[in-house]
């Protein structure tokens, strides 16, 4: 069982920037895949972005690739997610994930292990 508790979401200006940090509980944090998703209102939960575990491999999507950046530290159980230059589009609950495999998925079916959530709000 792997339990994820995320923090640093807030409000913000179009423009600025915000860390998104989740914790995870467990010994073997390095061996999972760990994921970020968002899901505004009324709209289906979105992948982000996700970072495997020992190999450090990520991918991000297409909408934040140029201004988000997932990273890891291992020997802490965390994983973070730095938005830079947000715009109001970002505007959601932001949304930590666990996969027990070394592969990146985007789909949020393949992730076992969820985190209650951090809204972010990007005013314009």
């Amino acid at each position: 069982q792997v339990q994820l508790v995320e923090s640093g979401g807030g409000l913000v200006q179009a423009g600025g920037s915000l860390r998104l940090s989740c914790a995870a509980s467990g010994r073997t944090f390095s061996s999972y895949t760990m994921g970020w998703f968002r899901q505004a209102p009324g709209k289906e939960r979105q992948f982000v972005a996700a970072i495997a575990g020992s190999t450090s491999n990520s991918y991000r999507a297409d909408s934040v690739k140029d201004r988000f950046t997932i990273s890891r530290d291992n020997a802490k159980n965390t994983v973070y997610l730095q938005m830079n230059s947000l715009k109001p589009e970002d505007t959601a609950v932001y949304y930590c994930a666990a996969n027990p495999t070394l592969t990146i998925y985007t789909s949020p079916t393949r992730y076992n292990y969820w985190g209650q959530g951090t809204q972010v709000t990007v005013s314009s």
